[in-house]
């Protein structure tokens, strides 16, 4: 059975991967950029974070969205456009900031990153993976008192539906984490999710790349995806800037750019690129070096180490399909973490980047097949990608071998 995968990030890859256990299927996974996870998958914020799993939309963004019109410092921000997918997006979205859809929409999204890092251990297991990997957990620090007790109010959700979240001291943020002694007096307090964990998501996706080629999976790389051709019931083949290719079965997982290749076939999946900010600095070794990623929660910053560097993201911004920055544009993270973290890193030598994160309105995937008998999408993990890659796969290769998966896929399910 031929089999094309649409996308080498680490969803197209780890599905490959996943696929690749059967002998009856021969795989081609079809990327426009000259190597595997070069895009999200390469700067993202290096963490597997189920302790972090709350849906996005909730009661509080309208508001920060509308600061940001005026102020450029919000976590959220938006960038009024005309474009229609925008404001249908948008739409649907904003009808998500309820607090029954955000405790519903978290819940879901923490059943999946839960069972996804289940699944990335035994990946990791299996195949004996080495990415920077450190399982120490993760620092969801905050600087304010009454966000503090917010905050530890607001886990209960994931508390509640089983993940280990353990509240914690200024002076026992600063032992776990020594790296924040120069910055106690900015700390009210953290929750620490020690399940959780950091890594290197493009390493991880590279070799899993090299170990889905040992098993015979193709890498046709460099190549445009053009246009998707269908008849009434089938996809026939993808148009790409190297000629057709059909195959027998074709799956999506082109994060943001999946609305643009789906569209034109009548499949009009509500999936935006909010575009991330990246921040890469090395690691200042002749200090206390950061050995635990944290979230600095009231400016919503993750800073993760990862190898010999230091790694933050932040920022969602709905600015269509545009990745041009200004290094004025990372002027708030950077205060943030040099604040936090004064000693970590090298900061006058920073590597700015930006990236698409494929949001849906729910914050929850599209697993599943759509419209046509032959085309399956996986796609859509927003900003944990990485977080949710291994299970989404395995829950696609299960769907597609019609096999039943391990969690509920329900809210997964394609609506177009």
């Amino acid at each position: 059975m031929r089999v094309v995968v649409l996308g080498a990030g680490v969803v197209g890859i780890t599905t490959a991967y996943e696929l690749s256990h059967n002998d009856n299927f021969q795989i081609t996974v079809v990327d426009s950029n000259p190597e595997p996870a070069s895009e999200a998958s390469g700067v993202n914020a290096a963490m597997i974070a189920p302790g972090h799993a709350f849906a996005w939309a909730s009661p509080k963004v309208p508001a920060i969205l509308l600061k940001s019109i005026y102020r450029n410092d919000q976590a959220f921000r938006i960038r009024f456009r005309f474009d229609m997918q925008f404001w249908r997006w948008t739409t649907l979205f904003l009808k998500q900031c309820n607090n029954a859809d955000a405790i519903r929409n978290t819940i879901s999204k923490h059943n999946l990153c839960v069972y996804s890092q289940k699944r990335l251990g035994i990946v990791t297991s299996e195949n004996d993976l080495e990415y920077d990997r450190i399982t120490k957990g993760l620092l969801y620090v905050y600087r304010r008192a009454k966000s503090f007790h917010a905050g530890v109010e607001h886990s209960k959700i994931l508390q509640n539906n089983g993940q280990q979240l353990d509240v914690l001291s200024t002076d026992e943020v600063v032992d776990l984490e020594p790296a924040f002694k120069h910055s106690r007096n900015r700390i009210a307090g953290a929750i620490y999710g020690p399940t959780d964990e950091t890594g290197n998501c493009q390493i991880f996706a590279q070799r899993l790349a090299r170990i889905c080629t040992s098993r015979g999976v193709d890498f046709l790389l460099n190549t445009k995806i053009k246009s998707i051709v269908t008849d009434s019931t089938r996809v026939r083949c993808v148009v790409t800037s190297k000629g057709e290719i059909e195959a027998d079965l074709f799956i999506v997982s082109l994060g943001a750019y999946t609305p643009l290749v789906l569209r034109p076939i009548g499949v009009n999946l509500p999936i935006y690129p909010v575009k991330g900010y990246s921040l890469t600095l090395p690691a200042n070794k002749e200090h206390t070096n950061l050995s635990i990623g944290t979230v600095d929660e009231d400016n919503l910053v993750a800073c993760s180490p990862i190898g010999q560097s230091v790694r933050a993201t932040a920022t969602a911004e709905f600015a269509g399909y545009n990745l041009t920055h200004k290094p004025k544009d990372f002027k708030p993270m950077m205060n943030s973490v040099k604040e936090l973290l004064p000693h970590a890193a090298v900061y006058d030598e920073p590597v700015y980047r930006t990236c698409f994160r494929p949001m849906t309105p729910q914050g929850t995937p599209y697993i599943g097949f759509a419209k046509y008998e032959n085309l399956f999408v996986n796609s859509g993990q927003g900003h944990m990608g990485w977080t949710m890659s291994c299970g989404s796969a395995k829950i696609a290769a299960d769907l597609i071998l019609g096999e039943k998966p391990e969690i509920d896929t329900e809210c997964f399910q394609p609506k177009w």
